[in-house]
């Protein structure tokens, strides 16, 4: 980690503070802020300390807060990456003596895909706390969120192995700190160490895990990619780096970790011992409730003489997610046109939070293309977790361009356009009635199969006749009102199902096409913040309500009313409070225009 330090510095990517910052939600908050902004750099806290005083090792956070950062991590840009992994699964054929020479020695160049075993005394092993003497609380761990239910490691590399020994793997959880030898293992039901826990858990045995922190930064992001089961991360790495990672045995369990991690935890995890986890911000932008889950006894905390913590924030967008999601986004598309031929380029916004809304150009050759790939996507891999899916043909705009892509959508879709389903859901994702399933959107606008454009009045005209039939409706905005089905943005203070204020304005059918109803204290004038909210407060097949030519999208808070039974989650806020002293101090910018645009209060 030192050394990607100086690279960054090298590079003019990190920002150091030297002014003490408590890891007790200032150093969250700071993070946060600063990856907002444009040319966002990393942080490296070199005094971290808490409200008793003490301090601790220096925390670095937003290290791929930028696509300089991104670029420099992965030593090229994901696109040339992606195009090595296509010309692998399509190799050209040599047609000369040279060319079967050169794709000789690219294939006996990827043997060093595979891990190999330092020798030596590994860095992560020169400072050993074993037993009673390791201590979880000594680890400048972040609270994030003033709900949060305490600290939390949100960069850790957790490795696992199967029961039998034959595959390791390496995810990325978040991890709660109970006290200095318990951690809160929050591995989601699909996950492949839930997976590995449950087999554990049958044979009736404690599961060895160890966590690392720090060290090549490329690990974390191997750690959350899409990798078919039972390919071990780290050969992605290999694969990136052209080098092996080379691990360590831990000293307290089998598993074997990163010889340059700055700290590594070791332990078990006793199968028939649960904790109560959470609440806690993530990176949905929503707390998720308090759970029980799995509790790792820590056995074992070995780290560097002199190490650095890494740590990421997570809630509303754009945070690191937005480019490590991006590099997910490219480096795997060439794997994932395998099932999806006709595939021509997908893309995740951020704001849509990467399972709850993707973009898809393909080839449209002919009727119900669309929905053939729409299930192809909610049948792959954690492409089975997207929520809402959009497609378009191959005329349609870079899929970057937002703003003319959604032009070009309105200016085609209908309510014909519409395929509703239901399926998996990220087990963090809250709108859905149950946990882990719900709806499912797809939207056609491969063909055109729009009607005429709705009669255009005033914000102020359409407002006064919405409210003539229901007082509930407090403000609107409309947007894209030169497209053939506009979109209002209206905020409601429901008190019934927002069905029956569907029903009402459907008098004035004529003058709209497009309804999404927010909740009162949600700015209409913000649609980079509504689009956000809009795709994480609905399940397609409870709050998307169909007339002839209309559609209606419940946006809002649901209740008992709307059928919802579980408890709706409060959005992670800053503490105005902690950012202003942040302010004073000079640690961050007061940047209005900034808080306002992301909703940081």
């Amino acid at each position: 980690m030192q050394e990607w330090i100086e690279k960054f510095k090298a590079n003019d990517l990190l920002k150091v503070i030297d002014e003490p910052c408590d890891i007790d939600l200032e150093i969250a908050h700071a993070s946060y802020i600063e990856v907002k902004k444009q040319n966002s750099k990393a942080l490296l806290f070199t005094h971290p300390t808490d409200k008793d005083g003490n301090f601790y090792p220096p925390v670095l956070t937003n290290t791929f807060g930028s696509f300089k950062a991104l670029n420099l991590i992965l030593g090229r840009k994901p696109d040339e990456i992606a195009r090595e992994i296509e010309n692998l699964l399509k190799p050209k054929k040599p047609t000369n003596f040279k060319e079967k020479l050169d794709f000789l020695t690219y294939l006996i160049s990827l043997r060093k895909v595979f891990t190999t075993k330092f020798k030596g005394n590994a860095p992560c092993q020169e400072l050993k706390f074993m037993g009673e003497n390791a201590d979880l609380t000594k680890l400048p761990a972040l609270k994030t969120w003033e709900k949060d239910g305490g600290r939390f490691i949100t960069m850790g590399q957790v490795y696992t192995k199967d029961l039998h020994g034959n595959t390791q793997n390496l995810g990325m959880y978040r991890l709660q700190i109970y006290d200095k030898n318990k951690l809160g293992m929050h591995w989601q039901i699909h996950k492949d160490g839930a997976n590995f826990y449950n087999d554990y858990k049958k044979a009736g045995l404690k599961m060895p895990v160890s966590v690392a922190i720090g060290g090549d930064p490329l690990y974390i992001w191997c750690g959350q990619a899409p990798l078919p089961k039972g390919i071990f991360e780290l050969l992605l790495y290999g694969f990136i780096r052209k080098s092996p990672a080379k691990l360590v045995k831990s000293l307290t369990n089998d598993i074997w970790v990163p010889y340059d991690s700055d700290f590594v935890i070791e332990g078990f995890v006793d199968t028939n011992e649960f904790e109560s986890e959470g609440p806690f911000g993530d990176h949905t932008g929503f707390y998720t409730p308090i759970l029980p889950f799995p509790v790792m006894r820590v056995s074992a905390i070995t780290s560097k003489k002199s190490p650095i913590f890494h740590a990421t924030v997570v809630g509303k967008p754009p945070l690191e997610d937005k480019f490590m999601g991006y590099a997910t986004e490219r480096i795997f598309l060439p794997l994932f046109k395998t099932s999806a031929p006709d595939l021509i380029d997908y893309k995740m916004p951020e704001n849509g939070v990467f399972h709850n809304l993707i973009l898809a150009k393909f080839d449209a050759k002919y009727p119900a293309h669309a929905k053939q790939l729409m299930h192809a996507f909610w049948g792959v891999g954690q492409m089975s977790f997207v929520k809402h899916a959009i497609f378009v043909d191959s005329e349609a705009p870079n899929l970057g361009d937002y703003e003319n892509l959604t032009r070009y959508i309105l200016n085609r879709i209908s309510v014909e356009s519409l395929t509703f389903s239901e399926g998996v859901c990220d087990q963090l994702d809250h709108a859905s009635p149950n946990a882990c399933f719900g709806g499912k959107l797809g939207i056609d606008a491969s063909s055109d199969l729009s009607k005429n454009p709705p009669e255009i009045l005033s914000d102020t005209e359409l407002l006064a006749k919405f409210k003539s039939v229901d007082e509930k409706i407090l403000d609107l905005k409309q947007y894209f009102t030169d497209t053939k089905n506009p979109i209002i943005l209206a905020n409601l203070d429901k008190k019934e199902s927002a069905k029956a204020s569907f029903d009402r304005i459907l008098k004035f059918a004529n003058h709209f096409k497009i309804v999404i109803f927010i909740d009162p204290k949600n700015n209409i004038d913000n649609l980079y913040i509504s689009i956000w909210r809009i795709v994480n407060n609905i399940d397609a097949n409870r709050d998307i309500f169909i007339s002839k030519e209309q559609i209606c999208i419940d946006a809002t808070t649901k209740g008992e009313f709307d059928g919802y039974k579980r408890e709706w989650p409060d959005e992670t806020l800053c503490n105005k409070e902690v950012v202003q002293n942040l302010i004073k101090r000079q640690v961050i910018d007061d940047n209005k225009e900034l808080f306002l645009k992301f909703d940081i209060f």
